[in-house]
């Protein structure tokens, strides 16, 4: 789609999709992919290079350390770019920057060298979540947002299942480095949808309207995110359980899997598998629910689902049970994943859009990436049954802290309330 397209194609509040909302939905999906594509290839990466450059196990772990602190980083920074210069343009420059840095890692030859490459791919990587929901938010009717910003999320898992396939094949035929040769291609993919894509109307409005009013102050995205600090606190909340969740499950599954249920690595991988899938099922199903009877409705339910399916499977010992329980709680944990795009894109203005998903989201990441340390202190002390309990108890902090925020389901964008 190029620069020249009506207005009028952009979006129908009526509920009907556009094809520049598709083009625009898919763009922000595949940017969210390679998110999770880089981050899973690193895991199966890292072995090989701990052997290959002589790092200390330390050293390995603090790669995969170094590539989240980058994604908050760059969730912070990119999110205000995609606020003044659009959120298609920086979208490209994001992916573009991963994609570079992602192949330069194959040329490293050291620690330093790779914890610098691994950095600023990250930092490409933080932008991609909350400029790609704003992006689809925006580009999606009202009555079919949450569907929209579902299917970006689910771009995610996609990506993690991509590098599953992927990584075992080209580590054999490549080794470590040809891994991570193969990131320079969404950088190609990235520069043709550039090329196809113009801006939402909601940002081109916004633009529009700070143009003709050039001599006043331009209004500061981070400042614009204090302006409701009840509904600010309520999101960083539930975003930091979504992430803690998700971290403290995946991160240590394949080992719950294989030292309490006894299960081979194969097997493990393929029980691992049937959770991501139920994790993808439950996100397309969230996003239908939350437009149908709105968020905060559709959160509570795949909250308490989260909680009750959680404590369930720690209980399970038949392989089977175990099979079937990791599908449901898959879709109940990350089934959400999808809704936090649209909550928050109808709570903050077009002027802090992208910055609200980027830092709210980002924060939320940070806190996540303690789940692995708390899990592993938990199951050390009482053991990965208790361990997973916990984490099921955590998620009825995440229904109280939705009574904060406001259920702003089929309203336009920018409506009363910012």
């Amino acid at each position: 789609m190029d620069e020249t397209e009506t207005r009028a194609d952009s979006t129908d509040e009526t509920g009907k999709v556009t094809p520049y909302g598709r083009k625009a939905v898919f763009a922000a999906t595949l940017g969210y992919a390679m998110d999770g594509f880089d981050l899973q290839i690193l895991g199966f990466a890292l072995p090989a290079i701990i052997v290959s450059l002589g790092l200390s196990t330390t050293e390995g772990g603090a790669l995969a350390t170094i590539t989240l602190v980058g994604t908050v980083a760059g969730a912070m920074v990119f999110g205000a770019l995609a606020d003044r210069y659009g959120r298609v343009r920086v979208l490209t420059y994001s992916i573009v920057l991963f994609a570079v840095f992602t192949a330069l890692t194959a040329l490293s030859r050291g620690f330093v060298e790779m914890a610098i490459f691994r950095f600023i791919a990250g930092a490409g990587i933080g932008g991609e979540f909350g400029i790609g929901m704003a992006l689809a938010a925006e580009a999606f009717p009202a009555l079919k947002r949450a569907r929209a910003t579902s299917v970006v999320g689910v771009g995610f898992q996609l990506g993690v299942l991509l590098a599953a396939v992927i990584s075992a094949p080209v580590i054999t035929l490549w080794g470590w480095r040809g891994l991570f040769v193969v990131g320079i291609f969404p950088a190609f993919v990235a520069a043709i949808f550039r090329a196809r894509l113009r801006e939402p109307d909601a940002f081109v409005k916004h633009r529009e309207a700070a143009a003709s009013e050039r001599g006043k102050k331009r209004r500061n995205p981070y400042a614009l995110l204090l302006n409701d600090r009840r509904t600010g606190l309520g999101i960083v909340i539930i975003c930091s359980i979504q992430n803690f969740g998700y971290y403290g499950i995946m991160t240590w599954l394949p080992t719950y899997l294989s030292q309490q249920i006894g299960l081979s690595v194969t097997k493990s991988a393929a029980w691992t598998a049937v959770t991501i899938a139920g994790m993808i099922f439950g996100i397309l199903v969230f996003g239908q629910l939350a437009d149908r009877i709105g968020r905060r409705r559709a959160f509570w339910i795949f909250q308490a689902g989260a909680c009750i399916s959680l404590f369930g499977y720690a209980q399970l010992t038949s392989p089977i049970a175990v099979l079937l329980g990791g599908a449901v709680m898959g879709i109940f944990a990350n089934g959400m994943l999808g809704g936090y795009g649209a909550i928050i894109a109808e709570n903050y203005p077009t002027a802090a859009r992208a910055t609200a998903q980027n830092v709210l989201f980002g924060i939320g990441r940070g806190v996540g990436g303690l789940a692995p340390l708390v899990v592993a202190l938990l199951a050390g002390w009482q053991g990965f049954a208790t361990a997973l309990s916990f984490l099921a108890v955590i998620y009825i902090v995440d229904m109280l802290a939705m009574l904060l925020i406001p259920d702003r389901r089929g309203r336009p964008l920018d409506e009363a309330g910012h």
